[in-house]
């Protein structure tokens, strides 16, 4: 054989190479990456005028944003580690009324109130991964009947209690409290009150609040959000624990032959996705100062669909915290886009039904690629 027909060094024959819009292709974050870029140049083009991009505007979907990015990160995780969570949105509602009696009705400290109430939702969390590990149950039907169980619970209380179904008071009582203002307090406010001086930024040119900027700084909840991605990225890309995820998603039983613990990694998952759900209600309680009984409807299902969006697939072991952040980024600006842009906001549920079918038939076509079907 000539020296032109050998081989090169190094490179073995059997191995099939992948080209590299395939390589591109199989990122999980695509998908989320596409929507973004469309979903922004659409509103740019068509809401540019209305104030979306203004100051006040960026703040009002970037609040909306990380509403969704905080659950999508559990979601996420619990996903990709082969299970689902239907009781979140519930959860939601649940934490949020139990500081609510705890603080307000009890008048417990808003620092124990807090406490307690996440240490419940874990319990919760670590209560459905227990019973979907022991019985062998898919987590679908366990955590539906949790999704029952904590909103009859979240409407049940008050109305024994209180005789109604909406808390408030809870910004009276959080005042001064040190982790009362963790979740509902902001920070940089320093900052954004230069930027209003400086003419960066709008002010108020009437009223008592005359010349203050009109967003007065950076709330916790979008620091929550940021923080949670953080982790949740580093985590998962970063950590034995993250190939563990990853592992106990892809095939359970060949973790479990391979030594990883794939009923504590799953249990676990299911205690993050409560802790998520937990900052998400008590972020949502400080901001409106009540707490009711249908907070947090659907946000279950949102936040898998912002993590179908970002690339994960349902079948689990595959999946990117960066994209579900992204897919929630992007049910943010649609949400408050529309408004800016004119439009009826119920289109917005249109819109998660076309966005979803499109994630899952992408979705399915990766799966196709990674695993050689056809």
């Amino acid at each position: 054989m000539s020296e032109t027909a050998q081989p090169a060094a190094g490179v073995d024959e059997r191995v099939k190479e992948i080209s590299r819009f395939r390589k591109a292709l199989i990122r999980p974050e695509l998908g989320g990456i596409v929507g973004t870029v469309a979903v922004f140049t659409f509103f740019l083009l068509f809401a540019f005028d209305s104030g979306m991009f203004a100051s006040q505007g960026i703040m009002n979907w970037s609040q909306v944003s990380a509403q969704f990015m905080i659950i999508a990160v559990g979601a996420c995780l619990l996903m990709i580690a082969g299970e689902f969570d239907l009781s979140v949105g519930s959860m939601i509602g649940f934490a949020g009324m139990m500081i609510a009696i705890f603080s307000v009705t009890l008048g417990w400290p808003v620092w124990l109130a807090i406490i307690v109430t996440f240490a419940m939702c874990i319990a919760l969390g670590a209560l459905n991964g227990f019973i979907v590990i022991r019985t062998g149950l898919p987590s679908f039907i366990v955590t539906l009947a949790f999704l029952f169980i904590l909103r009859g619970f979240t409407i049940y209380f008050p109305q024994t209690i209180e005789r109604k179904t909406i808390i408030g008071g809870i910004k009276d009582a959080a005042e001064g409290d040190w982790l009362g203002a963790v979740f509902g307090g902001k920070i940089l406010t320093g900052l954004f009150n230069w930027m209003g001086e400086a003419g960066i930024i709008a002010t108020f040119e009437r009223g008592t609040r005359a010349g203050q900027p009109v967003v007065e700084g950076v709330p916790m909840l979008i620091v929550w959000a940021i923080a949670l991605v953080i982790f949740g990225h580093v985590l998962l890309t970063r950590t034995q624990f993250g190939n563990w995820i990853f592992a106990a998603g892809g095939d359970a039983e060949a973790a479990r032959n391979s030594g990883v613990p794939v009923s504590r990694v799953k249990i676990l998952m299911f205690m993050f996705t409560a802790f998520c759900a937990a900052v998400f209600a008590t972020c949502q309680v400080m901001e409106f100062g009540s707490a009711g009984a249908d907070r947090g409807l659907l946000k279950e299902f949102e936040a898998i669909i912002a993590v179908v969006i970002g690339g994960a697939l349902l079948t689990g072991g595959y999946g990117s915290v960066i994209g579900a952040a992204l897919g929630a980024l992007i049910f943010g600006v649609v949400q408050q886009g529309l408004f800016f842009a004119g439009v009826e906001s119920s289109l917005f549920r249109v819109f998660l039904g076309v966005i979803l079918l499109f994630a899952v038939v992408l979705n399915t076509y990766i799966r196709r690629i990674i695993t050689g079907e056809r």
